[in-house]
């Protein structure tokens, strides 16, 4: 079924990192928080300014933040500016459609149930917001003390 590339991934944990918080925060910042490669979260978070999801700022306080509020960032929005629209049937693949299409299109009975399936996807993702991500798992503080005690 439908799995995001880890280049969502990773784009999706920098922006709930960007959430609430005050000015540009660093590509290393996020690493440190998270074990991810610094080199693909800088891409990603390029492609992401590209799309305007977030701006950047140069210099030694420089760094990146959301360009709109998190209520008006959708999953949509991120998976479109990473990945494009996926296919879920071969016959919606860019190389099969390059090719002329498939040779069942005319009389597929499959073809209009799979593109509602599609169309309810990206409604969902569409309608959910980078907030609603965040206040479905809010990040927790733990003490020294008490992580230590969970040993």
């Amino acid at each position: 079924m439908l799995q995001l590339t880890k280049r969502t991934e990773y784009g999706l944990l920098a922006l709930v990192h960007l959430v609430d918080r005050e000015g540009a925060i660093s590509v290393r910042e996020i690493c440190e928080r998270y074990p991810l490669p610094r080199r693909t979260v800088a891409e990603v978070l390029k492609d992401l300014q590209h799309a305007g999801v977030v701006e950047s700022q140069r210099g030694s306080a420089g760094g990146y933040s959301l360009a709109r509020s998190p209520e008006q960032i959708t999953l949509g929005d991120v998976v479109a500016a990473l990945e494009g629209a996926p296919p879920l049937t071969t016959c919606e693949s860019p190389i099969v459609l390059k090719n002329g299409g498939c040779e069942v299109q005319p009389m597929c009975p499959i073809k209009s149930p799979i593109h509602r399936v599609r169309e309810r996807l990206w409604q969902m993702l569409e309608h959910t917001t980078l907030r609603s991500l965040v206040a479905s798992h809010p990040l927790v503080a733990v003490s020294p003390t008490a992580a230590q005690a969970h040993e």
